[in-house]
């Protein structure tokens, strides 16, 4: 007897009769003798509705009343996956985040789990009862519902396996596991068996959908095996796991891609120490996230060109905050630019192989693409490069890394 989690995202509980199927899909689990415990998204639209509903009352909300209405969509699924669960005959019951609790800080709208009470849960999983969870939502230090942000299921599933010492943490969706690279645009990407968290958490930090970015976190810190499969079929998935269970090692796992990236370089900035600083300060003072970074030798002596990446979102924001200091900042120059594609070359193999990035650069030269700036660590090389290359160079470098379906 095995301890599972199983999650269902927003389209595999999209309606009555995907609820019905996810509800087939836990039964499977509990015939085997398997304690389950669900968590599950809301149905495929209705956040987009609830926020919807919010905007329209107010620009300028209150968050935690934002996280009152947001979290109604996970809560209504987890009543009606419990109410089907019962009618096929299983013991089934579902527990709010405040009713277990799940606690977190008071961040709300984008809030992180501090702890989960897992008593209660724990008895009722041991006397054959199928929990129901609904992901995305917790309890804050003042007694009010919060909301994880979006994605926010993944890591609910994840960290409340953790808390129950769950076997592992089977993350349904519509996609049957993890690619070695986007099928829409590599028609002979390959389905991984198995991937690390290392790699999984640098191919979700740089584009790839299929997991959380949080949810790799929290699953590579508490050594939650985790399994990405589809509600649509039953073949098995993708198993997300520790480098240990992994014998032979791929160079390269995966070739990820991210068109939520802008690019902006400063102009002749004095070259003296301090200067970085005085520019990422006020970046990360106003919540912008700086990426790929590189400075270049300016024609000009005593001066240098300073080019760095950050969120497609995020660009104009940026843009305002630098105009705002250039009379501090004392450049000549601000150059933004939203047509570019960051392009990753991914694998745990990079640690004991030379020559991965080698082979990058190569084959993009060979295709006449220019790389505009680069980043690395230990398991990925990064380019950023003009985003009408996007599709020729991520099939380039697929073929070129032997990562083509045989």
């Amino acid at each position: 007897m095995a301890r599972i989690v199983q999650k269902f995202g927003g389209t595999s509980v999209a309606n009555i009769e995907r609820i019905k199927a996810a509800a087939q899909s836990v039964k499977r689990e509990v015939d085997n003798g398997h304690q389950v415990a669900v968590v599950v998204s809301a149905m495929a639209g209705v956040t987009n509705q609830l926020v919807a509903y919010v905007d329209e009352i107010s620009n300028l909300y209150d968050a935690r009343e934002y996280d009152v209405v947001v979290s109604t969509g996970e809560q209504v699924t987890a009543g009606l996956l419990a109410l089907e669960l019962q009618n096929l005959g299983i013991n089934a019951r579902s527990w709010l985040g405040w009713q277990i609790p799940i606690q977190t800080n008071n961040a709300h709208g984008k809030a992180r789990i501090e702890n989960i009470e897992r008593g209660e849960l724990v008895n009722r999983l041991e006397q054959g009862e199928v929990v129901v969870v609904p992901g995305f939502q917790g309890l804050g230090p003042d007694n009010r519902v919060t909301t994880l942000g979006r994605g926010g299921s993944d890591t609910s599933a994840v960290a409340l396996a953790a808390a129950l010492d769950a076997d592992q943490c089977d993350i349904y969706t519509d996609v049957d596991g993890i690619y070695t690279s986007d099928p829409r645009i590599v028609a002979k990407a390959r389905k991984l068996e198995k991937i690390t968290y290392e790699e999984m958490l640098e191919m979700a930090s740089v584009g790839a959908k299929v997991l959380q970015t949080r949810a790799v976190e929290v699953a590579m810190n508490h050594g939650v095996r985790i399994q990405v499969l589809s509600s649509f079929s039953n073949e098995p998935g993708t198993l997300v796991v520790n480098e240990d269970e992994i014998v032979e090692k791929e160079l390269v796992s995966g070739i990820a891609y991210s068109r939520d990236e802008a690019k902006i370089t400063l102009v002749r900035v004095p070259d003296k120490p301090g200067v970085a600083a005085s520019i990422f300060g006020p970046l990360a003072d106003a919540s912008i996230n700086v990426d790929m970074i590189v400075q270049n030798v300016s024609a000009e002596s005593g001066a240098t060109d300073l080019t760095f990446t950050v969120t497609s979102a995020d660009l104009e924001r940026a843009v305002s905050v630098l105009e705002s200091k250039r009379g501090e900042l004392d450049y000549a120059e601000l150059i933004s630019d939203s047509n570019v594609v960051k392009i990753s070359v991914i694998g745990i193999g990079m640690r004991s192989h030379a020559g991965v990035a080698l082979k990058m650069f190569q084959t993009l030269a060979d295709k006449g693409i220019n790389i505009q700036v680069i980043s690395t660590s230990e398991i990925k090389v990064s380019v950023l490069i003009e985003e009408e290359y996007t599709e020729l160079a991520v099939r380039a470098l697929h073929s070129a890394y032997g990562l083509d379906e045989e």
